[in-house]
């Protein structure tokens, strides 16, 4: 069964979905004004905990069970984004290498735009080749704010 809770953050609503145990989505809901009222389950209720302290600095790391649905591809890439440590980045062409697809750096980027659970799987952790902000599903403003956030506390 689907569970959804949406969690307010200084960045916006997130919409969360859980399914059997796992998260299966999180992405920034534009489109909500007023949160609705919601049953959030345990894991719902650990996940937003865990949101709250990475938007305000105190946790670094995700300590949730979930679940993508994609490719093979995909999710090999999914799996190097958990790689990139917090408050760094790396380039299209860096995933591309190290997941041993040197040639991929386009197909790495389209893993990357399908990635379903944002800011777990970090790709707003991944750049272009000259450092500069490509693509973000929530937007390039809010890819941005997330990197500021993790650099104001990588040091911490």
């Amino acid at each position: 069964m689907k569970h959804t809770a949406y969690i307010k953050t200084v960045l916006g609503p997130i919409k969360i979905s859980e399914v059997d145990g796992f998260i299966t989505e999180l992405f920034f809901a534009k489109d909500i004004h007023e949160i609705p009222g919601e049953h959030k389950t345990p894991l719902l209720e650990k996940a937003e905990k865990q949101i709250k302290e990475y938007m305000d600095g105190t946790g670094r790391v995700f300590d949730l069970p979930f679940a993508a649905k994609g490719t093979e591809f995909q999710k090999t890439v999914w799996e190097a984004l958990h790689r990139i440590p917090y408050g760094e980045t790396r380039s299209y062409k860096q995933i591309a290498e190290q997941i041993g697809r040197p040639d991929a750096s386009r197909a790495v980027g389209m893993a990357n735009s399908k990635n379903p659970i944002l800011i777990l799987t970090p790709c707003h952790r991944v750049v272009g080749s000259d450092g500069k902000l490509t693509g973000y599903a929530a937007g390039l403003e809010v890819k941005e704010q997330l990197l500021e956030l993790e650099l104001s506390h990588a040091g911490c």
